[in-house]
């Protein structure tokens, strides 16, 4: 897939302030500080038009990429972080719940796990609510490049037990900075839209 200029579209919280669902969407959901942003730099080939941050919990928005006027890549707010308060979280959420539930134009969620961690009750929650929808479940471990090879299907089987996932393609392991898998995100991208 050949991305020429992707841009940042629109910033939103609010129904409101969606752009059009005139193109379809691929949503980006997981933990804070999983790598949503980083590999939304990778797959556009850019170095930072979605900002990153070791802070995690910093996109507290639904930042919408417009890429090429094809399609929009959709970075949801991350969830799960401690350090804010319960009343932040519960907006985040409630953002989150709004557009997945809203947007007619939403051809896929995809949820995104550190390769490194096992999933938690959260990413659970988030993956069956995928499920419930109707998308096709797919899941993108990232953060390849911090592990060994040689211990790569442990991990695997460790997010396949705890997500209950039979079909093990179903699981992308990817690495932002090696680009591994990349072409196979893209034909899940193509599929979907």
């Amino acid at each position: 897939m050949k991305i020429i200029n992707p841009t940042l579209e629109k910033i939103a919280v609010l129904e409101s302030q969606y752009p059009a669902p005139n193109l379809s969407e691929i949503a980006l959901a997981g933990r804070s500080n999983v790598g949503k942003s980083s590999l939304i730099n990778s797959l556009i080939n850019r170095k930072n038009l979605a900002r990153t941050s070791q802070k995690p919990g910093k996109t507290r928005t639904i930042n919408f990429y417009n890429i090429d006027d094809k399609f929009r890549l959709v970075d949801l707010p991350g969830y799960g972080f401690a350090a804010v308060s319960k009343s932040e979280k519960d907006k985040w959420a409630e953002t989150i719940e709004r557009y997945l539930s809203s947007r007619e134009n939403l051809k896929e969620v995809v949820l995104l796990v550190d390769i490194r961690h096992e999933p938690t009750n959260d990413d659970l929650l988030m993956y069956n609510w995928i499920l419930e929808m109707g998308f096709s479940g797919y899941v993108i471990a990232t953060k390849l490049d911090k592990i060994g090879k040689s211990r790569l299907q442990q991990y695997i089987k460790t997010i396949a037990q705890k997500l209950g996932i039979q079909d093990r393609k179903k699981i992308i392991y990817y690495s932002s900075e090696t680009k591994e898998n990349r072409e196979y995100i893209y034909n899940i991208i193509k599929e979907s839209i």
